[in-house]
C-alpha cells in the first residue's frame, strides 16, 4: 500500500467510517491538534533522561493516539466500529503523577516564566499544545457533542505537563522565574 493515495487532494480527507469532510473542518483541526501534541510528547521522551518519566510520556502518547482515534470518528459512527477506550482511570493516573510530584515541589507565589533548561522549555511548549488542542476539542463539543472524558484528559495533561515542567527544573537545578509584572 502506497503512503499516498491521492484523494485528499482537492481539500478533503475522510473521516473514521468513510465520512469525506474539509481539511479545515474542526473535527480535523481538533484531532491535528492531538497529534501534534503527541509529537511534542514524543520529543519531549527523547529529552527526559528518567525511564520514570519516558514510561509515563509513553503512556500518554498512547493515550493521545486513543482520543485521536474518537476525534476522527465520523458522528453516527459510535458503536458501529470499535475503538480503543479513554477512561476516567487515565485521568486518574494523570492526576496522581500531579500529586506525586507536587509533594516536592515550593509553593508556587507567582506565575513562572517559562524557561530555564532546554527540556523544561520544551514541556511548558508542549502544554502551550495541549492548552490548543483542549480550545479545539471545546469549539467541536460545542457544534458535536462528545464523550466528557475527552477534554477531561487534555485538560488534566496539560495540568501535568506544568507540574512536570516545575519538577524538572527543580531536579535539573535550574531556577524558576517568577513573572512580576510591572505597575
Amino acid at each position: 500500500m502506497k503512503i499516498y493515495t491521492k484523494t485528499g487532494d482537492k481539500g478533503t480527507t475522510g473521516l473514521l467510517g468513510g465520512t469525506r469532510v474539509p481539511k479545515h473542518h474542526l473535527r480535523i483541526e481538533s484531532y491535528g491538534n492531538v497529534d501534534e501534541l503527541n509529537s511534542y510528547i514524543g520529543l519531549l521522551r527523547d529529552l527526559c533522561e528518567s525511564p520514570d518519566y519516558q514510561s509515563v510520556l509513553l503512556v500518554i502518547q498512547e493515550n493521545l493516539f486513543t482520543l485521536g482515534s474518537h476525534l476522527a470518528l465520523a458522528p453516527g459512527h459510535s458503536g458501529k466500529m470499535k475503538l480503543p477506550v479513554l477512561a476516567q482511570d487515565d485521568v486518574k493516573s494523570l492526576e496522581m503523577a500531579i500529586d506525586n510530584m507536587e509533594k516536592n515541589l515550593p509553593t508556587m507565589k507567582n506565575f513562572i516564566l517559562p524557561g530555564g533548561h532546554p527540556v523544561v522549555s520544551h514541556c511548558h511548549i508542549a502544554r502551550c499544545v495541549c492548552r490548543r488542542a483542549e480550545r479545539a476539542v471545546s469549539a467541536l463539543n460545542e457544534v458535536e457533542q462528545l464523550e466528557p472524558v475527552l477534554m477531561i484528559y487534555l485538560n488534566r495533561l496539560s495540568d501535568f505537563l506544568f507540574v512536570l515542567s516545575r519538577t524538572l527544573s527543580l531536579e535539573l537545578g535550574s531556577k524558576e522565574i517568577p513573572w512580576k509584572p510591572r505597575g
